[in-house]
């Protein structure tokens, strides 16, 4: 049986570069030769056994290739043709999918989580930093690359920036609203972004790394908060003269960004929440004005799905956004253990790495 390299879980604050066998299609799959890939926050997450996958587990949830293989039963796509699978791979038949939220199309609660089912690659099935992977339901996930788009170019279309994106969306970002985005990482970078094609009239990005500061502004921030200077609720609440945001958007996970963005809600704001939790939130009864104050907390599973895909990538190809500044690292496959290490202590600067077979 063909071996390939593949990044995989040992344990906690392990993944190692090891060999596996080359996946074999099923009937409705297909499989990948990657070209490009990279590493996600939600697998440092993993590395530290902050959110728990099984031992011997191929890591990675966000593909770039060439498809090798097709099941037998997959029309409308030929082996040698270039595509992306995003990071929730939907069946499009489930119930999950037929109400209309595909991300959570899945098998139930594998790590007794209420609802995670549609993100499959590196956490239920073996993923994508490896030189080769199985894709599911492909006729429902695989989207063609357009030939003038590089690899760098479509790389965060199957996660950071569907994600980041989802942020806005879900907040129903409005011509004109004020949105604030905590946190200018990959995810909350491509929040700014997408509150600026959703029409904001003002984005405020919060961080305090100048390099990410600098980004957002390129990205669509009309001010950039360091929380290292200012005291950022007092700072926004300065910035749009007592009234607060119509949404807020959270894109790092912790107690003091949920409650931050919880702070600078105008009443009957929105707190879209894209951060990946590892300990319990509590919410504040004072920003929470004792449940009286219309606000709305919604929470968003990267969206999926080829047709998703599609649109991603002509936002890029249109020219409305630019995400090559997110790529600040190259690594080859067989150096995934470097630039774990690199990505998961954040130095150097690093945004995100791509990482190449």
């Amino acid at each position: 049986m063909p071996k390939m390299k593949a990044a995989i879980f040992v344990e906690p604050n392990r993944i190692v570069l090891d060999e596996k066998p080359v996946p074999d299609p099923g009937p409705l799959d297909a499989v990948l030769r990657i070209t490009t890939t990279t590493i996600c926050g939600t697998d440092v997450h993993i590395l530290k056994g902050e959110y728990p996958v099984r031992p011997g587990l191929t890591v990675g949830h966000e593909p770039v290739g060439v498809i090798a293989k097709l099941g037998s039963a997959v029309s409308g796509f030929r082996e040698g043709q270039r595509v992306i699978a995003g990071a929730i791979t939907p069946s499009g038949t489930s119930e999950a999918c037929l109400c209309g939220c595909a991300s959570q199309d899945g098998a139930g609660t594998p790590h007794g989580f209420k609802a995670i089912g549609g993100w499959k690659f590196g956490n239920t099935i073996d993923g994508c930093q490896a030189e080769y992977v199985l894709v599911p339901d492909a006729v429902a996930n695989l989207a063609p690359v357009p030939d003038a788009l590089t690899d760098e170019q479509v790389l965060m279309c199957p996660d950071i920036m569907s994600t980041g994106f989802s942020g806005a969306e879900s907040g129903h970002v409005r011509i004109g609203d004020i949105v604030a985005v905590f946190a200018q990482g990959p995810i909350g970078l491509c929040a700014t972004a997408g509150a600026r094609l959703s029409g904001a009239g003002t984005v405020i990005a919060v961080d305090s790394v100048p390099a990410r500061m600098e980004v957002a502004r390129r990205m669509g921030a009309d001010h950039v908060v360091d929380f290292k200077a200012v005291d950022p609720v007092q700072e926004i609440m300065r910035l749009t003269d007592g009234r607060g945001v119509d949404v807020a958007i959270e894109a790092l996970g912790t107690q003091p960004t949920f409650e931050a963005a919880l702070r600078v809600l105008r009443p009957g704001g929105t707190l879209s929440s894209l951060g990946v939790y590892s300990k319990d939130l509590t919410i504040p009864i004072g920003p929470f004005a004792a449940g009286l104050a219309d606000l709305k907390i919604v929470t968003t599973l990267c969206p999926g799905g080829k047709e998703r895909m599609r649109r991603l990538m002509s936002v890029i190809a249109g020219g409305r956004v630019d995400l090559k500044p997110l790529v600040t690292h190259r690594f080859k496959l067989d150096d995934i253990e470097a630039a774990y290490d690199l990505f998961s202590h954040q130095r150097d600067g690093v945004l995100k790495v791509a990482i190449t077979p």
